[in-house]
Protein backbone atom coordinates (compact mmCIF):
# COMPACT_ATOMS: atom_id res chain seq x y z
CA UNK A 1 0.00 0.00 0.00
CA UNK A 2 1.32 3.18 -0.92
CA UNK A 3 2.17 6.05 1.61
CA UNK A 4 -1.39 8.27 -0.36
CA UNK A 5 -3.30 5.44 0.13
CA UNK A 6 -2.65 4.61 4.30
CA UNK A 7 -6.19 6.64 5.36
CA UNK A 8 -8.31 5.81 1.92
CA UNK A 9 -10.61 4.15 4.43
CA UNK A 10 -11.05 6.17 6.69
CA UNK A 11 -11.49 9.13 4.12
CA UNK A 12 -14.31 6.86 2.47
CA UNK A 13 -16.21 6.02 5.55
CA UNK A 14 -16.07 9.55 6.34
CA UNK A 15 -17.30 10.66 3.08
CA UNK A 16 -20.04 8.20 3.00
CA UNK A 17 -21.57 9.85 5.95
CA UNK A 18 -21.31 13.17 4.18
CA UNK A 19 -24.52 13.50 3.18
CA UNK A 20 -24.30 17.03 1.81
CA UNK A 21 -21.07 15.65 -1.09
CA UNK A 22 -17.68 17.30 -1.41
CA UNK A 23 -19.45 20.44 -0.04
CA UNK A 24 -19.83 19.25 3.54
CA UNK A 25 -17.33 16.22 3.65
CA UNK A 26 -14.26 19.99 3.03
CA UNK A 27 -16.21 21.68 5.90
CA UNK A 28 -15.42 18.79 8.08
CA UNK A 29 -11.34 19.09 7.19
CA UNK A 30 -11.45 22.78 7.03
CA UNK A 31 -13.38 23.00 10.35
CA UNK A 32 -11.13 20.12 11.85
CA UNK A 33 -7.73 22.56 10.76
CA UNK A 34 -8.94 25.72 12.42
CA UNK A 35 -10.55 24.12 15.60
CA UNK A 36 -7.47 21.86 16.04
CA UNK A 37 -4.93 22.90 14.91
CA UNK A 38 -2.92 26.66 14.10
CA UNK A 39 -2.89 25.92 10.02
CA UNK A 40 -4.46 29.09 9.74
CA UNK A 41 -2.58 31.37 12.03
CA UNK A 42 0.56 29.59 12.54
CA UNK A 43 2.17 30.34 9.34
CA UNK A 44 1.78 33.99 8.83
CA UNK A 45 -0.82 36.04 6.25
CA UNK A 46 -1.55 33.80 3.56
CA UNK A 47 0.56 30.88 4.31
CA UNK A 48 -2.41 28.97 4.85
CA UNK A 49 -4.10 29.84 1.55
CA UNK A 50 -0.29 29.24 0.05
CA UNK A 51 -0.04 25.38 1.17
CA UNK A 52 -3.59 24.78 -0.05
CA UNK A 53 -2.97 26.39 -3.59
CA UNK A 54 -0.22 24.59 -4.08
CA UNK A 55 -1.20 21.31 -3.10
CA UNK A 56 -4.66 21.95 -5.48
CA UNK A 57 -2.64 23.10 -8.49
CA UNK A 58 0.00 19.63 -8.03
CA UNK A 59 -3.21 17.27 -7.67
CA UNK A 60 -5.05 18.95 -10.36
CA UNK A 61 -2.53 18.72 -12.75
CA UNK A 62 -2.31 14.87 -11.59
CA UNK A 63 -6.34 13.98 -12.50
CA UNK A 64 -6.00 16.50 -15.51
CA UNK A 65 -3.08 13.71 -16.96
CA UNK A 66 -4.82 10.82 -15.71
CA UNK A 67 -8.14 11.96 -17.96
CA UNK A 68 -6.24 12.20 -20.82
CA UNK A 69 -4.59 8.96 -20.48
CA UNK A 70 -7.96 7.75 -19.74
CA UNK A 71 -9.59 9.51 -22.83
CA UNK A 72 -6.64 8.38 -25.34
CA UNK A 73 -7.08 4.87 -24.11
CA UNK A 74 -10.61 4.87 -24.61
CA UNK A 75 -10.62 6.43 -28.02
CA UNK A 76 -8.20 3.42 -28.78
CA UNK A 77 -10.22 0.89 -27.53
CA UNK A 78 -13.36 2.31 -29.44
CA UNK A 79 -11.05 2.73 -33.00
CA UNK A 80 -10.25 -0.80 -32.22
CA UNK A 81 -13.84 -1.53 -31.76
CA UNK A 82 -14.71 -0.62 -35.31
CA UNK A 83 -12.39 -1.77 -37.10
CA UNK A 84 -12.87 -5.42 -35.55
CA UNK A 85 -16.37 -4.44 -36.26
CA UNK A 86 -15.55 -3.62 -39.89
CA UNK A 87 -13.37 -6.37 -40.21
CA UNK A 88 -15.90 -8.75 -39.20
CA UNK A 89 -18.32 -7.21 -41.25
CA UNK A 90 -16.34 -7.97 -44.18
CA UNK A 91 -15.68 -10.93 -43.94
CA UNK A 92 -18.93 -12.10 -43.50
CA UNK A 93 -19.67 -10.04 -46.35
CA UNK A 94 -16.94 -12.39 -48.39
CA UNK A 95 -18.06 -15.44 -47.34
CA UNK A 96 -21.55 -14.82 -48.22
CA UNK A 97 -20.57 -13.21 -51.80
CA UNK A 98 -18.10 -16.72 -52.13
CA UNK A 99 -21.16 -18.92 -51.42
CA UNK A 100 -23.14 -17.32 -53.69
CA UNK A 101 -20.67 -18.11 -56.62
CA UNK A 102 -19.16 -21.49 -55.44
CA UNK A 103 -21.65 -24.10 -57.05
CA UNK A 104 -24.03 -26.20 -55.08
CA UNK A 105 -22.21 -29.60 -56.85
CA UNK A 106 -18.35 -29.75 -56.58
CA UNK A 107 -17.40 -31.60 -59.81
CA UNK A 108 -14.65 -33.99 -58.82
CA UNK A 109 -11.44 -34.63 -60.89
CA UNK A 110 -10.96 -38.19 -62.21
CA UNK A 111 -7.50 -38.54 -59.42
CA UNK A 112 -10.07 -37.50 -56.85
CA UNK A 113 -12.41 -39.86 -57.93
CA UNK A 114 -10.53 -42.91 -58.01
CA UNK A 115 -9.36 -41.79 -54.55
CA UNK A 116 -12.88 -41.91 -52.98
CA UNK A 117 -14.11 -44.74 -54.84
CA UNK A 118 -10.59 -46.87 -53.10
CA UNK A 119 -11.42 -45.35 -49.61
CA UNK A 120 -15.14 -46.57 -50.20
CA UNK A 121 -14.22 -49.91 -51.25
CA UNK A 122 -11.54 -50.26 -48.36
CA UNK A 123 -14.09 -49.43 -45.66
CA UNK A 124 -16.59 -51.54 -47.10
CA UNK A 125 -14.17 -54.75 -47.33
CA UNK A 126 -12.54 -53.52 -44.01
CA UNK A 127 -16.67 -54.18 -42.52
CA UNK A 128 -17.14 -57.59 -44.38
CA UNK A 129 -14.16 -59.17 -42.77
CA UNK A 130 -15.06 -57.62 -39.10
CA UNK A 131 -18.44 -59.08 -39.89
CA UNK A 132 -17.45 -62.32 -41.49
CA UNK A 133 -15.34 -63.46 -38.42
CA UNK A 134 -18.32 -64.13 -36.31
CA UNK A 135 -21.65 -63.16 -37.70
CA UNK A 136 -23.80 -63.79 -34.82
CA UNK A 137 -22.42 -62.98 -31.78
CA UNK A 138 -20.29 -59.58 -33.32
CA UNK A 139 -23.68 -58.57 -34.25
CA UNK A 140 -25.43 -59.34 -31.18
CA UNK A 141 -22.16 -57.32 -28.95
CA UNK A 142 -22.38 -54.47 -31.30
CA UNK A 143 -25.81 -54.27 -31.54
CA UNK A 144 -26.24 -54.00 -27.60
CA UNK A 145 -23.29 -51.98 -27.14
CA UNK A 146 -24.33 -49.28 -29.49
CA UNK A 147 -28.24 -49.81 -27.45
CA UNK A 148 -26.42 -49.36 -24.38
CA UNK A 149 -24.32 -46.35 -25.41
CA UNK A 150 -27.45 -44.28 -26.64
CA UNK A 151 -29.39 -44.96 -23.95
CA UNK A 152 -26.63 -43.52 -21.83
CA UNK A 153 -26.29 -40.43 -24.24
CA UNK A 154 -29.62 -40.16 -24.12
CA UNK A 155 -30.21 -40.09 -20.36
CA UNK A 156 -26.80 -37.50 -20.07
CA UNK A 157 -28.20 -35.03 -22.28
CA UNK A 158 -31.96 -35.17 -21.36
CA UNK A 159 -33.75 -32.23 -21.18
CA UNK A 160 -30.86 -30.22 -23.23
CA UNK A 161 -31.87 -27.85 -25.72
CA UNK A 162 -31.28 -28.27 -28.90
CA UNK A 163 -28.57 -25.70 -30.97
CA UNK A 164 -29.89 -23.07 -33.38
CA UNK A 165 -28.02 -23.25 -36.95
CA UNK A 166 -25.71 -20.70 -35.12
CA UNK A 167 -24.41 -23.52 -32.29
CA UNK A 168 -25.94 -21.40 -29.89
CA UNK A 169 -29.52 -20.76 -28.47
CA UNK A 170 -32.90 -19.31 -29.43
CA UNK A 171 -33.98 -17.39 -25.70
CA UNK A 172 -37.24 -15.40 -25.35
CA UNK A 173 -35.19 -12.52 -25.24
CA UNK A 174 -31.74 -12.60 -27.43
CA UNK A 175 -30.18 -15.08 -29.35
CA UNK A 176 -26.26 -16.37 -29.12
CA UNK A 177 -24.50 -18.35 -31.34
CA UNK A 178 -20.69 -19.50 -31.42
CA UNK A 179 -17.23 -20.24 -33.31
CA UNK A 180 -14.85 -22.34 -31.28
CA UNK A 181 -13.13 -18.90 -30.69
CA UNK A 182 -15.98 -16.45 -30.42
CA UNK A 183 -19.64 -15.77 -28.82
CA UNK A 184 -22.03 -13.20 -31.28
CA UNK A 185 -25.02 -12.19 -29.03
CA UNK A 186 -27.92 -10.47 -30.21
CA UNK A 187 -30.77 -8.51 -28.71
CA UNK A 188 -33.46 -6.97 -30.31
CA UNK A 189 -35.20 -3.76 -28.11
CA UNK A 190 -38.92 -3.59 -27.69
CA UNK A 191 -38.90 0.11 -27.37
CA UNK A 192 -40.53 2.66 -29.68
CA UNK A 193 -38.02 4.95 -29.58
CA UNK A 194 -34.28 5.01 -31.64
CA UNK A 195 -31.87 3.64 -29.07
CA UNK A 196 -28.44 5.58 -29.10
CA UNK A 197 -25.27 3.95 -27.06
CA UNK A 198 -26.04 6.51 -24.19
CA UNK A 199 -29.30 4.85 -23.45
CA UNK A 200 -27.62 1.10 -23.15
CA UNK A 201 -25.62 -0.21 -20.01
CA UNK A 202 -23.74 -2.97 -21.04
CA UNK A 203 -20.87 -4.34 -18.34
CA UNK A 204 -18.82 -6.47 -20.15
CA UNK A 205 -16.68 -8.28 -17.60
CA UNK A 206 -13.74 -11.69 -17.18
CA UNK A 207 -16.53 -13.95 -15.59
CA UNK A 208 -20.16 -12.03 -15.73
CA UNK A 209 -22.77 -9.71 -18.69
CA UNK A 210 -24.95 -7.22 -17.49
CA UNK A 211 -27.43 -5.27 -20.11
CA UNK A 212 -30.13 -3.03 -20.04
CA UNK A 213 -31.76 -0.31 -20.64
CA UNK A 214 -31.64 2.53 -18.78
CA UNK A 215 -34.61 2.95 -16.46
CA UNK A 216 -35.28 -0.31 -17.09
CA UNK A 217 -34.34 -3.65 -15.31
CA UNK A 218 -31.90 -5.60 -16.84
CA UNK A 219 -32.28 -7.97 -19.49
CA UNK A 220 -28.81 -9.97 -18.36
CA UNK A 221 -27.06 -9.86 -15.35
CA UNK A 222 -25.59 -12.57 -14.62
CA UNK A 223 -22.14 -14.80 -14.62
CA UNK A 224 -20.36 -16.50 -17.92
CA UNK A 225 -20.14 -20.26 -17.45
CA UNK A 226 -16.23 -20.24 -18.75
CA UNK A 227 -14.05 -17.19 -19.19
CA UNK A 228 -13.97 -14.11 -21.85
CA UNK A 229 -11.25 -12.17 -22.93
CA UNK A 230 -12.24 -8.63 -21.64
CA UNK A 231 -10.24 -6.28 -24.35
CA UNK A 232 -11.18 -8.60 -27.49
CA UNK A 233 -14.68 -8.15 -26.69
CA UNK A 234 -17.20 -5.39 -27.19
CA UNK A 235 -20.36 -4.29 -28.37
CA UNK A 236 -22.29 -2.03 -30.84
CA UNK A 237 -25.74 -0.83 -31.92
CA UNK A 238 -27.13 -2.06 -35.45
CA UNK A 239 -30.61 -0.46 -36.62
CA UNK A 240 -31.16 1.74 -33.47
CA UNK A 241 -32.78 -1.02 -32.15
CA UNK A 242 -30.49 -4.16 -31.41
CA UNK A 243 -27.59 -4.46 -29.34
CA UNK A 244 -25.03 -7.11 -30.84
CA UNK A 245 -22.06 -7.86 -28.43
CA UNK A 246 -18.97 -9.68 -29.61
CA UNK A 247 -17.41 -12.41 -26.90
CA UNK A 248 -13.57 -14.03 -27.57
CA UNK A 249 -13.20 -16.82 -25.70
CA UNK A 250 -10.55 -16.99 -23.49
CA UNK A 251 -10.74 -21.48 -24.15
CA UNK A 252 -10.74 -21.41 -27.96
CA UNK A 253 -10.99 -25.19 -28.06
CA UNK A 254 -14.44 -26.03 -26.43
CA UNK A 255 -18.15 -25.08 -27.15
CA UNK A 256 -20.13 -23.19 -24.64
CA UNK A 257 -23.52 -25.24 -23.51
CA UNK A 258 -24.85 -22.06 -22.50
CA UNK A 259 -24.01 -17.92 -22.58
CA UNK A 260 -24.91 -17.41 -18.55
CA UNK A 261 -25.17 -19.63 -15.94
CA UNK A 262 -28.89 -19.09 -15.84
CA UNK A 263 -29.80 -20.35 -18.76
CA UNK A 264 -30.96 -23.58 -20.13
CA UNK A 265 -27.95 -25.73 -21.44
CA UNK A 266 -27.66 -26.67 -24.84
CA UNK A 267 -26.61 -30.20 -26.16
CA UNK A 268 -23.07 -29.12 -27.66
CA UNK A 269 -22.94 -32.84 -28.69
CA UNK A 270 -25.63 -31.69 -31.30
CA UNK A 271 -23.01 -28.99 -32.53
CA UNK A 272 -22.30 -28.84 -36.02
CA UNK A 273 -18.52 -27.67 -36.61
CA UNK A 274 -19.30 -27.09 -40.40
CA UNK A 275 -21.31 -23.93 -39.10
CA UNK A 276 -18.27 -22.44 -37.80
CA UNK A 277 -15.96 -20.39 -40.29
CA UNK A 278 -13.14 -22.88 -40.31
CA UNK A 279 -11.07 -20.55 -42.51
CA UNK A 280 -10.58 -18.39 -39.27
CA UNK A 281 -8.91 -21.06 -37.30
CA UNK A 282 -5.26 -21.94 -37.21
CA UNK A 283 -3.84 -24.80 -38.99
CA UNK A 284 -3.62 -27.25 -35.75
CA UNK A 285 -6.76 -26.59 -34.76
CA UNK A 286 -8.73 -26.79 -37.90
CA UNK A 287 -7.01 -29.63 -38.55
CA UNK A 288 -9.02 -31.32 -35.03
CA UNK A 289 -12.07 -29.86 -36.03
CA UNK A 290 -12.17 -31.20 -39.61
CA UNK A 291 -10.99 -34.60 -38.23
CA UNK A 292 -14.00 -34.26 -35.62
CA UNK A 293 -16.42 -33.63 -38.68
CA UNK A 294 -15.13 -37.07 -40.57
CA UNK A 295 -15.83 -39.05 -37.52
CA UNK A 296 -19.15 -37.60 -37.07
CA UNK A 297 -20.03 -38.45 -40.70
CA UNK A 298 -18.76 -42.11 -40.28
CA UNK A 299 -20.81 -42.69 -37.25
CA UNK A 300 -23.52 -41.13 -38.53
CA UNK A 301 -23.43 -43.82 -41.58
CA UNK A 302 -22.36 -46.56 -39.34
CA UNK A 303 -18.87 -46.42 -40.54
CA UNK A 304 -15.36 -46.51 -38.65
CA UNK A 305 -13.73 -43.91 -37.70
CA UNK A 306 -10.55 -42.19 -38.38
CA UNK A 307 -8.97 -44.25 -35.87
CA UNK A 308 -10.98 -47.41 -36.01
CA UNK A 309 -10.23 -46.98 -40.23
CA UNK A 310 -6.46 -47.54 -39.11
CA UNK A 311 -6.51 -50.12 -36.89
CA UNK A 312 -8.53 -52.13 -39.61
CA UNK A 313 -5.43 -50.98 -42.17
CA UNK A 314 -3.20 -52.38 -39.69
CA UNK A 315 -4.97 -55.65 -39.62
CA UNK A 316 -5.42 -56.09 -43.03
CA UNK A 317 -2.02 -55.51 -43.84
CA UNK A 318 -0.85 -58.38 -40.92
CA UNK A 319 -3.19 -60.75 -42.50
CA UNK A 320 -2.10 -60.15 -45.86
CA UNK A 321 1.64 -60.56 -45.00
CA UNK A 322 1.04 -63.78 -43.39
CA UNK A 323 -1.61 -65.79 -45.46
CA UNK A 324 -0.88 -69.36 -43.54
CA UNK A 325 -2.07 -67.86 -39.93
CA UNK A 326 -6.40 -68.65 -39.57
CA UNK A 327 -8.23 -65.86 -37.97
CA UNK A 328 -11.67 -67.13 -38.95
CA UNK A 329 -11.99 -67.93 -35.08
CA UNK A 330 -10.76 -64.66 -34.31
CA UNK A 331 -12.14 -61.99 -31.88
CA UNK A 332 -11.18 -58.54 -32.65
CA UNK A 333 -12.13 -55.51 -30.35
Amino acid sequence: MSKDERFDGMLLAMAQQCEGGIHEMLDVIFSFLERKTDFYVGGGDGAAEKIIMEKFHTYNKMALKKKKEQDVEKKRIEEERKKKLEERRRKEEEERSKEAEEPKIKELTDEEAEKLQAELDQKKEGAQQMTESEPGAKDEEKEKSGSDAEDEEDEEDKGKLKPNSGNGADMPNYRWTQTLGEIELKIPFNVTFPVKGKDVICEIKKHSLKVSLKGHPPIIDDKFPKEVKMEESFWTIEDRKILMVHLEKVNQMEWWDRIVESDPPINTKKVNPENSKLSDLDGETRSMVEKMMYDQRQKAMGLPTSEEQKKQDVLKKFMEQHPEMDFSKAKFC
